[in-house]
């Protein structure tokens, strides 16, 4: 079983109490943000303390001791620590170890970077991660518009709403559906996998969709009918449109979950030559004697 706080404060498991503290000045001195100004040495020094605060303390320690790593979700203390951003660690490892004080000693908190406390799922007195991770494939057009889905989980099954606009790797968490420990229950976290589409292609909130024309339409002009997500519209086609030309149909695209604009949908144009064959043969004739060889 991994107990990474030791590695954090360079220390074996079998360091005694002494050992711990005089690494820990040491440590701390080095990191310190008053002597070392990186970006790197900051997070180091918290880190450190953090990890001296509960190895100091003898209640803390034992539970740790116990379970190791397992109270980090199973990653090691540095990646925990990294992985938790904007949210407020001091918040967390108060409730992983019952602690009401700031970590540091004194009552400063070292981890006052701001942020809510959202680490769901952790049974604080147990050490267990009672979240489940999976992934839920849904398709493009369900990307693009929203919906719900149904999920299908052990002998349970429920419908999640799917937000519009949600992109590749995103993850939705359903709460309550997760593993149970007593009367505490886990989330569920649905990491997003979007089907490809047989009809459009996205770059950011844009899409972009082929249109196929008769080259009569692309050479003298006319008015196509097409399909999108959201309705059919009709498109007015120019004389002399050129193979692989778009045009833009505004507020057809894809939602932008955090600024709630909607992209553009591009209809690329792709022209359909008639076959020689279904001419007639004056037609033939003069096309061959009429059109350009350049």
């Amino acid at each position: 079983m991994k107990k990474s706080l030791y590695e954090t404060l360079e220390v074996s498991p079998n360091a005694s109490s002494e050992e711990i503290k005089k690494s820990y000045r040491r440590l701390a001195r080095k990191y310190h943000p008053d002597i070392n100004k990186t970006k790197e040495a900051e997070e180091k020094f918290k880190e450190i303390n953090a990890a001296y605060e509960i190895l100091s303390d003898k209640k803390k320690k034992a539970q740790y001791d116990q379970f190791g790593d397992n109270m980090f979700g199973g990653q090691s203390f540095g990646d925990f620590a990294r992985s938790q951003g904007g949210i407020n660690l001091d918040d967390i490892l108060s409730s992983i170890f019952g602690h009401q004080g700031g970590f540091g000693g004194g009552g400063q908190s070292f981890f006052s970077q701001g942020g809510g406390f959202g680490f769901g799922g952790f049974d604080s007195d147990f050490g267990i991660n009672l979240d489940i991770q999976s992934t839920l494939n849904i398709s493009f057009e369900t990307a693009v518009l929203g919906g719900k889905e149904s999920v299908y989980i052990g002998n349970e099954s429920f419908e999640i709403k799917i937000p519009a606009g949600i992109k590749e790797g995103e993850t939705l968490r359903a709460k309550g559906k997760g593993k149970t420990n007593g009367s505490k229950r886990g989330d569920l976290l649905l990491k997003i996998h979007i089907k490809p589409s047989n009809e459009y292609t996205q770059e950011g909130d844009d899409l972009t969709k082929i249109c196929e024309i008769p080259f009569k339409i692309a050479l003298f002009g006319g008015t196509i009918e097409v399909k999108t997500l959201y309705k059919n519209v009709k498109l007015k086609i120019p004389q002399n449109t050129k193979n692989g030309q778009k045009f833009r149909l505004k507020e057809l695209g894809s939602k932008n979950r955090k600024t709630s604009q909607i992209g553009d949908l591009y209809i690329k144009i792709q022209i359909l030559m008639p076959k020689l064959q279904d001419l007639s043969e004056p037609l033939q004739k003069m096309l061959k004697n009429e059109l350009p060889d350049n």
